[in-house]
């Protein structure tokens, strides 16, 4: 995944259907895939701070991966310090592989490793310290309303 999960996901055909390529629209299923994010303070589904898609909590990762009985949910899309990190019990993991993301950010990024026994480890990208760094011009992941 990219993003996270969507209140309209009911089969994973539906992302088998999906035709590419293809515009983002600003609501539905593909936009939900892209731009969903979990937060520990949601229960169910709630709104995103990013003002597109959806917020989910933990008992939406466990309902999902119970329904489709997989394991654990692979994500990225949100800058996270360490590169990598685990939402809803080990059930979820965002991992963010560029450091210094935009050279606006001292993230660490991460590369995710399954073995042949599905074990899961992470190779970590130290941030490098900032020197004049500027971020190339391309299409961003919306930012977070402040309050």
């Amino acid at each position: 995944m990219h993003g996270g999960l969507s209140p309209e996901l009911t089969s994973m055909e539906q992302v088998k259907r999906i035709h590419r390529p293809v515009d983002i629209p600003d609501q539905g299923l593909l936009c939900d895939l892209l731009w969903s994010d979990p937060d520990n303070e949601v229960q169910g589904w709630g709104e995103n701070e990013r003002g597109v898609s959806f917020t989910f909590g933990p008992d939406v990762v466990t309902n999902f991966l119970k329904k489709h009985e997989l394991d654990l949910i692979c994500r990225a899309h949100q800058v996270v310090e360490d590169g990598y990190e685990f939402f809803a019990k080990r059930q979820l993991v965002t991992v963010f592989s560029a450091p210094n993301y935009c050279g606006e950010f001292d993230n660490s990024g991460a590369m995710m490793i399954v073995d042949e026994t599905l074990m899961c480890s992470f190779q970590i990208l130290k941030p490098v310290e900032k020197k004049g760094v500027t971020a190339v011009g391309r299409q961003s992941t919306p930012p977070k309303k402040t309050m």
